[in-house]
């Protein structure tokens, strides 16, 4: 997609807005409590199936934060397990697409968990609707944490799964965190990157950053003087007039229809915080990335408005154990449902998960 269709994009959603997914309004929770109020009926995007176990089970970050996850186990083994964290897209809540790769994985005979990252969905964390470079990648770390605790799994046998933002996420901490011995990063996104340049890069210029930066410390400023917290725009339209750039209306056919909406997520039912995006455009990610020791494979559609992501960052990581696979006809919002290479994925884990 030319980069001017991404600019005419800005009159139906922000930026950050647009990156797509996220997190729940209108719960009840104390979401400072340890133990949190977590639904228990099966509300996944997806039948539930009989080939594992599943269960609910909350662990907290290193900043005292209570993440909630589901767990699944594949049935009927009683050996310790390789593992994998799954989180993603950017901050969708985990009864969409990470919940589907976890429960796929686990039926290939991965214990896995799909989290909610900080400040969203059922996880805890005060403001709502926000996220954090530092704070979502330990989240990622987080969750090892749990699976190292578990007695079922092999410590030594762990991986992660991050989705759309959370893949840039994941990648962050696979170049942090050393217990990590694969990393998927599907239909990544740069979340730095694309918050403090643009799309393409197309405002990549002090200029640009500053005037974001104005406007949304201005919104600090009035919410500090008046003590409220402003409202962010919602990241969807509720309808499609078929003028819209190609990925919005892939987003809406995920997050605004059946096919994938969920009241706890933003992109289908709500709006980040107006000042998510301060601390990534601050904050790079991916910095150390080509220091990763560990096994990477990166998964993106061919016809993807994001690919470009993917491919700048396999071209920064080193080693032998690193690969791009490309999925033919697919666009972004494909490998979050529709076209996402399951088979690849378990060989990939089975080589580096021994």
């Amino acid at each position: 997609m030319k980069t001017r269709n991404f600019k005419a994009a800005a009159a139906v959603m922000s930026l950050s807005a647009m990156i797509a997914g996220c997190t729940g309004t209108g719960q009840q929770n104390d979401y400072n409590m340890a133990e949190l109020n977590l639904t228990q009926q099966w509300d996944k995007k997806f039948p539930q199936s009989d080939k594992v176990n599943h269960r609910k089970v909350t662990f907290k970050n290193r900043y005292g934060i209570t993440l909630a996850a589901d767990l699944y186990e594949p049935a009927n083994k009683d050996e310790k397990f390789p593992a994998i964290a799954v989180s993603g897209p950017f901050g969708a809540v985990k009864e969409q697409a990470s919940r589907l790769y976890a429960q796929t994985m686990a039926e290939r005979g991965f214990l896995t968990i799909a989290f909610d990252p900080s400040y969203t969905g059922e996880s805890g964390g005060e403001p709502r609707n926000t996220a954090s470079p530092d704070i979502n990648t330990e989240d990622f770390s987080a969750a090892v944490d749990f699976l190292t605790s578990l007695p079922e799994v092999d410590a030594e046998r762990i991986g992660i799964i991050g989705i759309c933002g959370f893949g840039g996420l994941g990648l962050n901490a696979a170049a942090m965190d050393t217990r990590i011995k694969a990393t998927v990063a599907s239909t990544m996104y740069d979340m730095s990157r694309v918050n403090a340049n643009g799309y393409f890069d197309a405002d990549d210029n002090a200029s640009a950053r500053y005037g974001k930066l104005k406007a949304m410390n201005a919104i600090r400023t009035r919410d500090a003087q008046t003590g409220t917290a402003s409202s962010g725009t919602p990241g969807l339209p509720d309808s499609i007039k078929g003028d819209e750039p190609q990925f919005v209306k892939d987003y809406f056919d995920y997050y605004k229809t059946g096919r994938g909406f969920h009241p706890r997520s933003i992109n289908s039912n709500g709006a980040w915080s107006p000042t998510m995006e301060l601390s990534f455009i601050n904050m790079p990610l991916l910095s150390y990335i080509h220091e990763i020791a560990s096994a990477v494979l990166l998964i993106h559609g061919e016809n993807a408005h994001s690919r470009y992501f993917s491919e700048d960052a396999y071209r920064r990581l080193s080693g032998s154990n690193k690969e791009l696979m490309i999925i033919p006809g697919a666009n972004h919002t494909d490998l979050y449902d529709r076209k996402i290479p399951f088979d690849k994925m378990e060989e990939f884990f089975m080589a580096n998960l021994k």
